[in-house]
């Protein structure tokens, strides 16, 4: 451990861009007359993290295609071997910086290099994959679901769920054999949130079933914005201004649908295509349409907020107490929406059954019932309330002293 200040290693994983956005904001937010901090991330995303103060290093990951490749079809995300690959690079980076504490986000080669070098492990991750909450796992968009009638692919899915969430947690199982570590007993939710620390970048409110403990604590809502456009301009019009972003994960198709159901709905619609390319229809819509948006400023803004249902843009427009209708597509989409849907914060619309008639009356009400408003602008009270606490620092700490404890008391 270092004498003068607490060396961290963050492992960003490109898998999309939340997980390297996350651990860039929580190494900005750490104090670097306390800590000493390394972020690792994938050369693809350096420029979100251009400008910081922490050591940068680049780190090879699974193109972020094929990732969402695998997502989309059902597969597992990562292979063993893919896996074995990250092992090798995560002792490299750990020999270089010698850390005392490592944090990951959707890295799951860090269950086995973190327990291979014996530093403590913290991972980034969102609490409805927690292993103290039930997995209540909801019908994702899969190939066979656009076609097939949703009671029939529900019932489909439910009978093979159990066996395909086994099937997923096979590449890790078999990675932690090779290395003599224990099986996570083929547990989907403890394969991605296994670690000394989980901290979950969530509104606690959301998940009031999970009580704090040793091993899993609430950091908060955590949302990344770029900075804005030397054009941007959210200036009120005299119409309910929605703002439009699904994400570096989201179906782009959708924004054209999502847009005439606001048009139709007079709204004024402000848009983000994440860097993705126009579609025509969107190009020759009324909407104000950007690259990227500084999405705190146009969540502040906006009286709704339509998303892919991730957490990084819900997170977002619940901090500044915007209701959200969420478009979702894949697993993690359907269980943070299911959460704000259940406390009224928002609602959920599949992405295979998206269309202008199901947005606009999503919208409609989202807008003229105010109780979505009111639950929204609750989280965003508790979410103030608790801004004045230490993000990350005390979770370190305690967790360094922890370890450093029960080393003394085996030795004793």
């Amino acid at each position: 451990m270092s004498e003068t200040r607490l060396r961290i290693l963050f492992f960003a994983e490109g898998a999309t861009l939340a997980h390297v956005a996350r651990p860039a904001l929580l190494t900005a937010s750490l104090d670097p007359a306390r800590f000493e901090a390394t972020l690792a991330r994938p050369a693809s995303y350096a420029w979100v993290s251009d400008g910081g103060n922490a050591d940068t290093r680049t780190l090879a990951c699974q193109d972020s295609a094929v990732f969402a490749q695998r997502l989309a079809r059902g597969l597992p995300l990562y292979d063993t071997a893919t896996l074995e690959r990250y092992v090798v690079d995560d002792l490299a980076l750990i020999d270089a910086i010698e850390p005392d504490v490592v944090v990951g986000d959707f890295r799951l080669s860090l269950s086995v290099s973190a327990r291979l070098r014996d530093v403590p492990y913290v991972t980034i991750c969102d609490a409805y994959w927690s292993p103290e909450r039930p997995l209540r796992a909801v019908l994702p968009v899969l190939p066979f679901t656009r076609f097939t009638p949703i009671p029939l692919a529900r019932l489909l899915f439910d009978a093979l769920s159990p066996l395909a969430m086994r099937l997923h947690t096979v590449p890790l199982e078999r990675l932690r054999a090779r290395h003599g570590l224990p099986t996570l007993g083929h547990d989907l939710r403890r394969c991605y949130t296994d670690a000394d620390l989980r901290l979950f970048a969530n509104f606690p409110a959301l998940f009031p079933e999970l009580v704090p403990r040793d091993d899993a604590a609430f950091l908060g809502p955590l949302a990344w914005s770029p900075p804005a456009p030397a054009a941007f301009d959210a200036a009120p019009t005299g119409k309910p201004l929605v703002y439009v972003s699904m994400g570096s994960s989201g179906d782009i198709g959708a924004l054209s649908t999502i847009v005439a159901a606001l048009e139709a709905c007079g709204c004024d619609a402000l848009v983000s295509t994440a860097g993705k390319p126009v579609p025509a229809a969107l190009a020759a819509s009324s909407a104000r349409v950007f690259e990227f948006l500084p999405g705190d400023a146009a969540c502040a803004q906006a009286q709704l907020v339509i998303c892919n249902g991730g957490s990084p843009t819900t997170n977002q427009a619940l901090g500044h107490g915007t209701p959200v209708l969420g478009v979702a597509v894949n697993m993690d989409q359907f269980l943070n929406m299911q959460a704000i849907e259940a406390f009224g914060a928002g609602l959920l619309v599949r992405g295979d059954r998206v269309s202008p008639a199901l947005v606009a009356r999503a919208v409609t009400r989202l807008l003229g019932e105010d109780g979505f408003a009111r639950r929204a602008r609750l989280l965003q009270t508790a979410h103030h309330e608790r801004e004045g606490e230490s993000l990350l620092a005390d979770h370190l700490l305690r967790l360094v002293a922890s370890r450093h404890a029960r080393g003394a008391r085996s030795q004793a």
